[in-house]
């Protein structure tokens, strides 16, 4: 394992009645405030009506900013910002998914810089040490933006998406009340339950000795949390246990904590972010026909142990099987969940996507250093030949 330091000092509320605190953690930032949401269906469920109700009890002035895009725009963030600037907003109040909190984390880093344009942040890599203040509202367990530091902003003029990282976007407050998820669609639901399980095992589990035991029983335990609750949820959408289960484990997938003395890689995201900027499809459908193509074309004598790891403790493959062998029935049963369980298209054939902007779409990946690293490092060929098994 690495050295590491861990700190995360946004507040949560989890829970059915933990409301009552949200004008008294928007109150210490101001009382000018842009509401950023997405499509309306806070104002079906009547979320937006609660939400009106407890901040005109305070006299906290609200200013509003819908329509945020499921792949976040940076002409939308760039909307948020220039509101910003006019009314002068104290605070951002998030409430939603991970776009909108995404699209937020963007509102607060460009309302702080001259021009209000938050894509040469974005495009130019800034670590954002100074923004407004976010609180957040969770309405779909997926991204764990709730809780971390990081955004990823779409500019589909020039067919990017590109994440905005720094200290400042960690919101100060989230409220997580699984109930507010309740009213999700099943496909919402599975897409992001399989981005919760993808941030795990994209991001650390294949850390190889740059991890120790604890941290890899965590990160089993949230990757088998998903796989036991989502089905549940599907079933039965108002189950409130599960709803929980979800809510909870996208938070703990990218707070910090399951990262501790590791290292990222995160080759499924970059891959899947080039298929959200080119055709603008959902987040977690595309990890989730990227994912086992992936392991599938990493497969080697180096990687069969922890691919293998992966099955048996996840999946209760048997642990008796050769490690090749069991290696392929852990990507089988990842195929499966993915396929069969989750319900959703296997294919980039299945989303109407060809095989025309692949090798554009390979290059841009590996962009940071002409190369993905992780449990094997792929140049721009290995990512056009893994989009090509995704037809």
């Amino acid at each position: 394992m690495n050295d590491f330091i861990f700190h995360n000092p946004d507040r949560v509320y989890f829970g059915k009645n933990q409301m009552e605190h949200l004008a008294e953690e928007i109150l210490k930032y101001g009382k000018r405030v842009l509401l950023v949401y997405g499509g309306g269906s806070i104002k079906k469920s009547g979320l937006y009506d609660s939400i009106m109700k407890l901040v005109s009890n305070n006299s906290i002035e609200i200013f509003e900013l819908a329509g945020v895009e499921p792949n976040p725009r940076h002409t939308t963030v760039n909307r948020g910002a220039a509101i910003c600037k006019k009314e002068k907003i104290d605070v951002i109040l998030a409430v939603g998914g991970g776009s909108t909190i995404d699209c937020s984390k963007g509102i607060a880093a460009a309302s702080l810089t001259e021009n209000g344009d938050v894509w040469p942040l974005v495009s130019e890599g800034v670590w954002v040490t100074e923004a407004l203040p976010i609180v957040a509202i969770l309405t779909n367990a997926a991204t764990g933006s709730e809780m971390d530091g990081w955004g990823v902003i779409s500019n589909m003029d020039t067919n990017e998406k590109i994440g905005l990282g720094g200290s400042a976007l960690i919101p100060k407050a989230a409220f997580e009340n699984p109930e507010y998820s309740f009213s999700l669609p099943v496909y919402q639901t599975v897409c992001g339950a399989f981005d919760i399980f993808n941030h795990v095992l994209d991001n650390y589990y294949f850390a190889g000795d740059a991890t120790f035991d604890l941290i890899m029983e965590m990160q089993e335990a949230v990757m088998r949390t998903v796989v036991k609750w989502v089905p549940v949820a599907m079933k039965n959408p108002e189950n409130y246990e599960a709803r929980a289960n979800l809510m909870w484990a996208s938070s703990m997938a990218l707070n910090g904590v399951l990262d501790g003395g590791s290292v990222h890689g995160c080759a499924c995201h970059f891959m899947e972010h080039e298929l959200s900027a080119y055709y603008d499809i959902t987040h977690g459908h595309g990890l989730a026909i990227i994912t086992p193509r992936w392991l599938q074309y990493i497969l080697n004598e180096n990687t069969a142990a922890a691919i293998y790891r992966l099955g048996v403790k996840i999946f209760g493959v048997a642990e008796e099987l050769e490690q090749m062998d069991g290696a392929q029935k852990a990507i089988d049963e990842v195929s499966a969940f993915c396929f069969e369980t989750l319900g959703l298209k296997s294919t980039l054939t299945d989303l109407n996507i060809t095989n025309e902007h692949f090798k554009e779409m390979a290059e841009h990946a590996c962009c940071m250093d002409g190369v993905i690293t992780g449990p094997m490092t792929l140049k721009p060929s290995d990512v056009e030949s893994i989009y090509k098994m995704c037809l």
